[in-house]
C-alpha cells in the first residue's frame, strides 16, 4: 500500500483505487486507509480568511465519472470508492447481508423513485418521496445511507450551484442513482456465493492491511 502523503492529484488517486480496490474518502477508523490520509498536505482541507480550499473534495466528481470506480457510503456508513473490479463482490455480499426493502416501505419508495427518474440529487429525491418537514432530513438520510450500504444506491456525480459569474461554489450535492442504471446489470453480476465474496474481500484487505485486526476490517465490510 502507498505511504501517507504520496498522492498529489486526481489521476494518482484513481490509480491507487484501482491498485487496492477499496478506499474510504475520510478517516475510516483504520490508520492510513483513506484518501484523506494518502494525499499530500497541500491537498487537504484548509481555511482562508475569505473561504476554504480542499483539492481532495474537488477531485471526487472527476474520479466518480472517469475513475472506473463506484462511490457511495459503503464503509460503516462512511463514503468511499470501490474499483469496478471489486464492485461485483461487494454488491454480491451486501445484497445478501442487507435484506431487500419491504413492500410499501420508505426504502422501496426511494428505489422506485430513482428507477423512474434515473437520477436525482438528494434534496430532489427527498421531496419526491414526501419528506418535506423540518425534521425529516436526517430521517430520510438514514434510509438513503442504509440503501447505499446495501449497494442499492450509488453516486453518479456531484452537482454544484453556480454564482452570478457562472462559477461553481459550495460543497455540492450528490447525484444519486442505482448501480444497475449507472453500470448496467452485467457489471454487478458475480459467480460466487455471498460468503465466498466476503471471504475474498476480507483476504484481499488483510493483505493490504496486514497489521490491522480482522475485526476492524470486518467492521468496514460487514
Amino acid at each position: 500500500m502507498m505511504k501517507r502523503g504520496t498522492i498529489h492529484n486526481a489521476n494518482e488517486l484513481m490509480n491507487l483505487i484501482q491498485e487496492i480496490g477499496f478506499l474510504p474518502l475520510l478517516y475510516s477508523g483504520i490508520s492510513s486507509f483513506s484518501a484523506e490520509e494518502m494525499v499530500d498536505a497541500d491537498c487537504r482541507y484548509v481555511v482562508y480568511d475569505d473561504g476554504w480550499d480542499w483539492p481532495l473534495w474537488k477531485w471526487k466528481g472527476p474520479i466518480v465519472t472517469e475513475g472506473n470506480c463506484v462511490y457511495g457510503k459503503f464503509f460503516d456508513k462512511k463514503a468511499g470508492f470501490v474499483s469496478r473490479e471489486w464492485w461485483p463482490d461487494l454488491y454480491n455480499w451486501r445484497r445478501h447481508a442487507y435484506p431487500a426493502p419491504a413492500p410499501g416501505s420508505v426504502e422501496e419508495a426511494v428505489l422506485m423513485t430513482l428507477r423512474e427518474q434515473g437520477s436525482l440529487i438528494t434534496r430532489e429525491l427527498r421531496a419526491a418521496c414526501g419528506f418535506n418537514g423540518p425534521k425529516m432530513r436526517s430521517r430520510f438520510d438514514g434510509y438513503v445511507t442504509r440503501l447505499q450500504m446495501a449497494c442499492r444506491i450509488v453516486t453518479q456525480d456531484f452537482v454544484y450551484p453556480r454564482d452570478k459569474h457562472n462559477r461553481e461554489y459550495g460543497w455540492g450535492w450528490a447525484l444519486l442513482t442505482t448501480p444497475e442504471q449507472l453500470l448496467g446489470k452485467e457489471a454487478c453480476l458475480c459467480d460466487r456465493t455471498p460468503e465466498e465474496s466476503l471471504e475474498r474481500i476480507l483476504t484481499h484487505l488483510k493483505g493490504i492491511l496486514p497489521y490491522t485486526p480482522e475485526k476492524e476490517i470486518m467492521k468496514l465490510i460487514k
